[in-house]
């Protein structure tokens, strides 16, 4: 979704590289997946990705994988979704003057 190249993959290790920074992702031993809104069980990581076109990022984050999450404190400005482990991310409008 966010473009770059794989660097390493392990049974339980992934690095990506972008443009902007390097990801990686490690796989937990008894993941229990966020109940976000419900703080039951909390958020290990929460990441916001600016974009330009919402509509059309959601669409191909769901595409890829994601799903929506059913409360939207703000759709219009931002979209809440999970990733197919469960982690919640946001795609937002909301780029701050100075970035651009």
């Amino acid at each position: 979704m966010l473009g770059g190249e794989i660097m390493f993959t392990s049974d339980t290790t992934m690095d990506i590289r972008t443009e902007w920074v390097w990801l990686s992702a490690m796989k937990i031993p008894d993941y229990v997946p966020p109940t976000w809104p419900a703080a039951v069980v909390p958020k290990q990581i929460h990441l916001d990705l600016a974009v330009t076109d919402l509509e059309a990022t959601t669409a191909e984050a769901v595409r890829l994988g994601a799903r929506l999450a059913s409360f939207q404190p703000a759709p219009n400005r931002w979209r809440v979704l999970f990733d197919p482990a469960g982690h919640p991310f946001c795609l937002t409008t909301q780029i701050p003057p100075e970035a651009q």
